[in-house]
């Protein structure tokens, strides 16, 4: 069985390449065919764990769902965390093996396509197409050398290549004609044609642009993508940018999560901002805290450092507020550590050795260590008795007296920790709220009355499949065929 691949490359960064790739996965699998998400490199502080015991950026282990696959290493061999404006930490075939500034990494990357192209040939191996993601943009001419992401991918395995353009953007036809004049001779002919996504309006409006494009570059338009209202796909890494409109005569409660210069898998955040009687908000950098029912610290790649701006901020007097006014408080993950006593990093792990006196709400204390904890587990949340599954990514043990009260029990083990008057909790769990149990469980704790349960699994699922949908009626899907290799589709 040979292997057909398609990558999507990007003008830009959020351009499109996640959710094509994903509509793609979904709709090959309606065609019964066996197909697999791969990104070669990804930079992303959205993680997932996988089947495998790895770790991958979010985006794949969501394009995995969409082909009814569970997330492995080899779909995103290579993942960069930032803890720092010029560094990242380096993961490669799933697991942490150092932190690296740019200039260093730079010069990694050819050991780095090694093991981009081991990963890709084992999923070769195993089904019959894979879809491929790019990163940020082919066209960044100082990233080309020793490329791994885009064209140098593309050039390493022979694939043709579909280039992705947001119209609601602007200038979506120079951003089309400037990519493809900055490829190579070889790196262009590979451009098997152009999408454009978000298009609202009337697509008689557009023809002309797009027939002058097909002239111009002797390139076919292979779809012009409609904007989706209210679609929710989870985010590589941008915090979500719209509001989402909710029936008006619902009654809800208010959920507050501050934004930590490096927080982490927000998208643990996706089944509280979905959830019909949930006013979710975001609050970022200059904003005040406001009154909330429930405010949730959320996980950072760099939390002493995240600590101490939360402090700088003077969040951390709110939060004291919001105690004082009996609101609930949870802390997931770094949010969890930055509840208790002291945060140690010997190791320089996150960066400069040394402590942070911590919030001081749990009698525990937490030290970071250079082997990090990833694994999927499921269990029961002591809140409501609720059965809960997710999954732990992090570098810190806890330890201290409150762990004598659990947030949650495994079949051998416990995590985290209630506070004694039961207004506190916190826990190393990511995606405790997707499990609908949990979540209601949750939402019945902070106070919520006639709480409703919300099945977020379904929902994801459904978004997917309206992505699908949009394959078939907007894409030239004989072509795609062609492409890959999946024959006729009959009536």
């Amino acid at each position: 069985m040979k292997c057909h691949t398609l990558m999507v490359q990007g003008t830009t960064s959020d351009a499109g390449k996640s959710l094509l790739v994903t509509a793609l996965c979904r709709w090959l699998v309606r065609q019964k065919v066996h197909v697999a998400p791969f990104k070669p490199q990804n930079m992303a502080l959205n993680s997932a764990v996988t089947v495998d015991g790895g770790e991958i950026g979010r985006a794949q282990a969501v394009q995995a769902y969409a082909c009814g696959l569970e997330p492995h290493t080899d779909m995103n061999p290579i993942l960069l965390k930032p803890n720092t404006d010029i560094g990242a930490q380096v993961i490669v075939h799933g697991r942490a093996i150092a932190n690296m500034d740019a200039t260093d990494y730079h010069d990694y990357k050819r050991i780095a396509r090694e093991a981009v192209l081991e990963s890709f040939e084992r999923l070769a191996a195993e089904y019959e197409n894979i879809i491929v993601e790019g990163a940020g943009s082919p066209a960044e001419i100082n990233l080309r050398h020793n490329d791994i992401a885009n064209m140098g991918f593309a050039e390493a395995v022979d694939c043709p290549v579909i280039i992705v353009a947001d119209i609601h953007r602007g200038g979506v036809f120079a951003h089309l004609v400037g990519t493809l004049e900055l490829l190579s001779d070889s790196e262009r002919a590979r451009v098997v044609g152009f999408v454009i996504n978000c298009f609202r309006g009337d697509i008689k409006l557009l023809q002309s642009g797009l027939d002058w494009l097909e002239e111009y570059t002797d390139k076919p338009v292979l779809g012009v993508l409609p904007f989706l209202h209210d679609l929710h796909l989870e985010a590589e890494d941008a915090l979500p940018r719209e509001k989402i409109i909710k029936n008006e005569n619902t009654k809800r409660f208010r959920v507050v999560v501050p934004v930590l210069p490096r927080i982490s898998n927000h998208t643990d955040f996706d089944p509280l901002r979905l959830h019909p009687q949930v006013d979710f908000c975001f609050v970022g950098i200059g904003e005040e805290i406001p009154n909330a029912d429930l405010i949730i610290l959320p996980g950072s790649k760099s939390v002493r450092a995240d600590l101490e701006w939360l402090r700088m901020h003077n969040w951390d007097h709110a939060i004291s507020r919001h105690l004082r006014y009996g609101g609930k408080l949870i802390g997931i993950c770094g949010g969890y550590q930055m509840l208790g006593k002291f945060i140690h990093d010997p190791s320089g792990i996150e960066g400069e050795s040394g402590s942070s006196e911590g919030l001081g709400l749990f009698d525990l204390e937490t030290t970071l260590e250079p082997e990090k904890q990833l694994r999927n587990v499921q269990g029961e949340l002591v809140i409501g008795n609720a059965p809960v599954s997710g999954y732990e990514i992090h570098t810190g043990v806890t330890s201290g007296p409150a762990l004598a009260s659990p947030a949650v029990h495994f079949e051998n083990s416990t995590d985290g920790a209630i506070s004694d008057d039961g207004q506190i909790m916190g826990s190393y769990l990511h995606g405790i709220f997707e499990t609908t149990e949990a979540c209601l469980a949750i939402v019945e704790w902070v106070g919520l009355v006639e709480a409703q349960a919300h099945d977020y699994g379904e929902q994801r699922d459904a978004e997917i499949d309206r992505l699908a949908d949009m394959v078939e009626q907007h894409m030239d899907t004989a072509q795609l065929r062609s492409l890959l290799n999946i024959g006729v589709k009959t009536a």
